[in-house]
């Protein structure tokens, strides 16, 4: 029983304390694990005492000898610990077990099998673990409760330290390559009077020293654009937003992401710069542009197309997105099984029946082009053809992967749409957007022409070829009962 197996460590603890402090201020390491292995043979000839610490994954007691393989965040080698040479090891053979945390010193050597070692001279536990790592009493296969506990899950399966890495790898190149093309990283509010720049419902918190309600921010943009007003041309942003939404496979409520804006430029000059970044990202995460999702492989290094929002649309629903009607719509949506609020507006209906039926076929990666007004009510309508907005998605693997746009900097357009969001809502539709009169003043003072552009973490998540959830290394999980 684990209780048993917990309680016989604290015994093993106790006795520790005894001689030594099992969890010391300062930690001796000259050298890390993948180092040694990687020179082993200087280390060899060199006879030199080298110091290592990591934690004990692995334990083989044999009367006067204990073999343990001893890791790090750079590898892992075998420590031979010798009844007669190290100097604690009655009082490690009495308290060490697998998952402690270990100092040794000693000199590197093969054994006769040839497997690269370290002979111990010195070794102390500097962490005593209480509870045995997960294969000890129960295994680590349930998916749940790897995720509730990603700090074992990580332990006991390496590849999720190597997915941290390439995530880290993936948005240093994001910031690398925006800083190269001019752009200054900023940072804005996470906390927002009034939540813009997406249609989703928002998390609320409560400010104590201002004593009012403040939301969680859903979008980057409109602080971002309010730094075009003041005067900067080029600025993004990498950071958490937070949306009140479902979970699957592909969706978040709170998450990394990343949005910039680019005075006097349009979106097509921000399709040319993300098409550069993309391929960019996904070659020095994955170290092709070759990648695998759902087990169909992507080529994300061919020149990417456009596809016309309303040419694709009455390709797959054989409606005509200019002259349709709502009630076509509608019921073209309870034909496929679509459900939506009886108070959605138009624009929701379409996106919906667009989800169910177009965007599943766009596995390779394109633009996606020029959407109707009635669903995008931040960007510009495109010259002579009003009812449509210069907004392009990317799209890949049947799914959205950024979606940017020229802004709309009309004040008097951008507030006529806003009152059409803030009529939504008060017919019941939670994600409409919100009317943001601060937002509409500065607007006023004057906004350039600009392009702008957002991505998150889902592009990572794709390219790795997981879910979501497992590509961030402490999602949010059900209580558990």
């Amino acid at each position: 029983m684990l209780e048993d197996i917990i309680e016989e460590r604290r015994k093993k603890l106790s006795r520790y304390r005894e001689v030594s402090d099992p969890y010391p201020i300062q930690v001796k390491r000259t050298a890390q694990i993948g180092d040694v292995c990687a020179r082993f043979s200087a280390f060899v000839r060199k006879k030199k005492k080298v110091w290592l610490a990591g934690r004990v994954v692995g334990m083989r007691d044999q009367g006067g000898i204990i073999f343990l393989d001893l890791e790090d965040a750079s590898g892992k080698i075998q420590i031979l610990l010798k009844k007669g040479e190290a100097k604690e090891f009655a009082l490690l053979k009495e308290t060490l077990d697998k998952g402690d945390f270990l100092e040794v010193a000693g000199g590197a050597m093969k054994t006769k099998r040839g497997e690269k070692s370290v002979v111990a001279r010195n070794a102390r536990i500097i962490t005593k673990s209480i509870r045995p790592l997960p294969d000890s009493w129960y295994g680590l296969e349930d998916i749940e409760t790897r995720l509730r506990k990603r700090y074992l899950d990580a332990i006991m399966n390496h590849e999720v330290l190597e997915l941290m890495k390439k995530k880290g790898v993936f948005w240093e190149t994001v910031r690398n390559i925006l800083k190269e093309e001019g752009f200054l990283e900023v940072e804005t509010p996470v906390l927002e009077p009034v939540p813009g720049g997406a249609e989703t419902e928002p998390f609320i918190t409560h400010h104590n020293a201002l004593d009012r309600n403040f939301y969680l921010r859903i979008s980057l943009e409109l602080p971002l654009k309010k730094m075009l007003v003041a005067g900067f041309e080029k600025v993004f942003e990498i950071g958490r937003i937070f949306r009140n939404e479902g979970i699957d496979r592909e969706h978040l409520q709170d998450y990394t992401q990343m949005e910039c804006y680019w005075a006097y430029a349009d979106y097509n000059d921000m399709m040319r710069l993300m098409e550069k970044m993309f391929k960019s990202v996904i070659r020095r995460t994955c170290g092709s542009l070759v990648t695998t999702r759902n087990g169909k492989k992507i080529n994300w290094g061919k020149k990417w197309k456009k596809v016309d929002y309303y040419e694709i649309f009455k390709k797959y629903n054989a409606i005509d997105l200019q002259t349709v009607s709502r009630e076509t719509l509608e019921a073209h949506a309870r034909k496929l099984g679509i459900s939506f609020e009886r108070n959605a507006g138009k624009g929701r209906i379409v996106d919906l029946i667009y989800k169910k039926t177009v965007r599943p076929h766009l596995e390779e990666p394109c633009f996606l082009v020029n959407p109707p007004v009635i669903i995008e009510p931040l960007a510009k309508r495109v010259p002579g053809k009003p009812d449509r907005v210069e907004r392009f998605q990317i799209v890949a693997a049947g799914t959205e992967l950024g979606k940017g746009f020229s802004e709309l900097n009309d004040p008097e357009d951008q507030r006529k749409r806003f009152e059409e969001q803030m009529a939504l809502r008060a017919a019941g539709d939670k994600e409409a957007q919100m009317l943001d009169e601060d937002f509409l003043e500065a607007l006023e003072y004057g906004m350039p022409p600009a392009a702008g552009f957002g991505v998150s973490e889902r592009l990572f998540a794709i390219i790795m070829d997981k879910p979501v959830r497992e590509a961030v290394f402490f999602p949010l999980m059900k209580e558990e009962k």
